[in-house]
């Protein structure tokens, strides 16, 4: 196995840069097929969400796959490699199955122990299966993250540790008050209808608003989302559905807006919301102050950003350039929750009197001080756990073809003997030729039992690679042999299948 991954994430780059990285769906599928066409890498999968951006690879050269990879994610994101390199980290093989099982589980999220993350790998390995970028590793890897989160959620109270980005995020405009009591008798206006957006409404619904509004480009799957609420029990809420075009007039009837796109500008801007609420609007003296521009990072800093995860180099520059939207004061008269990346709301609103925002970026700096849950250990205790014992499966699956392409030989060489034998004994009755038959096989068996299963032992410990090597030269198995069992296994319709 020589897993490797090159991403950036909340933990390590400032939301600006996140924001202009972000990947669309078209994008994401040619970076997987760019990244395959590449020489290092022979599987590929991509895992993009609203705060963070990681590529998967399986690579024969960990130096030339790290420098491939990292170029490939400048390309498709639009930013510069220079400028993305701070920001980058990389987990090869044990470190990255850890890194990947650590996501799955909610320990590396904005949020400790939100769930949503196993619906984007789900998602991330789906991609992979569709577009045949992902193999066997990268299968078997993403399968078992799926499962590792599973059991963490079932086994732990990590669900105690955090909650969905959607819940804190309500739990910020609420400002300190109790959700249920805030959200009672709003009126929500939710712009998109994915996943998150999805979410968000199914919480509002449950958290106690009035109404629901559904705006989204495509009005058939805002009508789908509005009749799933409808349909749901003990909410009471009020939900239907609206065009696009529509947004403006109920941002004027709206107390809560959550918008979650994907869309590349801006959906709801400064100016349109201060039109809603009947306000002024001077674009100058609204106009935020330019981010402060990341430091030039030496080549030496670089790659320590790149080998290290969360390095001081790259905290130190997103912390650099993080801004958060000053809030106004005063009484809210509109509270405004944007989960997309790239934002959707203009930062601007959130000066305009009676407007609270919250958005990724402040989001990241309220759940920095989040307190940690003691199940948090528990869950990594799971996750070392279940690196060791993928890296194990992962090391005896590799000497598996091995040994069937062995016992192949073997069953070859007792067919040519019996064959051989019936020339030089034609007179032999059926039971007689079955008798000899069978104990041929049971003394090739009984031979080559302890070696085949002690070797499988070794090869799942660490360093057991080269067993499978030397039982190959033992024996004198041919190479071609033991790829075309390696490629039947991989090509097997079943497996690797969420």
């Amino acid at each position: 196995m020589s897993l490797l991954v090159v991403g950036l994430s909340h933990r390590s780059a400032p939301v600006s840069v996140l924001e202009r990285a972000s990947l669309s769906a078209e994008s994401q599928a040619k970076l997987l097929q760019d990244t395959l066409a590449a020489e290092p890498a022979v599987e590929a999968a991509v895992l993009a969400t609203c705060n963070r951006i990681e590529l998967y690879a399986d690579v024969d050269k960990f130096h030339a796959g790290v420098a491939e990879l990292s170029t490939l994610l400048a390309r498709h994101s639009g930013v510069g490699l220079d400028e993305l390199t701070p920001y980058l980290y990389v987990h090869y093989e044990d470190r990255a199955v850890h890194h990947l099982f650590s996501v799955a589980c909610g320990l590396d999220s904005m949020v400790v122990g939100e769930g949503q993350i196993l619906g984007q790998i789900k998602d991330a390995l789906a991609l992979g299966q569709e577009l045949h970028t992902a193999g066997r590793l990268l299968n078997d890897l993403f399968q078992q993250a799926l499962r590792v989160g599973k059991r963490a959620h079932s086994e732990t109270g990590i669900d105690r540790a955090g909650q969905s980005l959607v819940t804190f995020g309500l739990e910020q405009l609420a400002d300190g008050r109790d959700t249920g009591v805030w959200a009672k008798g709003k009126r929500a206006l939710v712009i998109g209808a994915g996943s998150m957006s999805s979410l968000a409404a199914a919480t509002l619904a449950r958290t106690g608003v009035a109404e629901i509004v559904v705006a989204n480009r495509t009005r058939a799957r805002a009508d789908r989302l509005v009749e799933i609420l409808n349909q749901a029990d003990g909410t009471g809420v009020a939900a239907h559905a609206v065009e696009m075009a529509a947004v403006s007039d109920e941002l004027t009837r709206a107390d809560v807006v959550v918008s979650c796109t994907g869309a590349t500008g801006l959906v709801l801007s400064a100016e349109a919301v201060a039109g809603a609420l009947g306000l002024d609007f001077d674009p100058v003296a609204e106009a935020p102050a330019a981010p402060v521009p990341a430091p030039a990072a030496e080549p030496d800093e670089q790659h320590a950003a790149w080998v290290e995860n969360g390095s001081a180099t790259a905290i130190a520059q997103a912390r650099a350039v993080r801004r958060i939207p000053a809030q106004s004061t005063g009484p809210v008269r509109l509270a405004l929750l944007d989960l997309a990346m790239p934002r959707d709301i203009d930062g601007g609103a959130a000066r305009l009197d009676g407007v609270r925002l919250v958005d990724i970026e402040s989001l990241a700096e309220a759940s920095a001080d989040a307190p940690m849950a003691a199940d948090v250990d528990q869950v990594r205790t799971i996750v070392a756990d279940e690196v060791a014992a993928f890296g194990a499966a992962q090391r005896a699956a590799h000497v598996a073809p091995t040994v069937v392409a062995l016992r192949t030989m073997a069953a070859g060489v007792v067919a040519g003997e019996i064959a051989r034998l019936d020339g030089r004994l034609p007179d032999l009755d059926e039971k007689q030729r079955a008798e000899i038959s069978q104990t041929v096989r049971r003394v090739v068996d009984k031979l080559l039992h302890a070696p085949t299963v002690r070797v499988k032992q070794l090869a799942s410990e660490p360093g057991g690679a080269g067993y499978a090597d030397a039982l190959r030269e033992l024996f004198d198995l041919d190479p071609q042999t033991v790829a075309a069992v390696s490629r039947a296994d991989l090509n097997d319709p079943n497996r690797g299948r969420s």
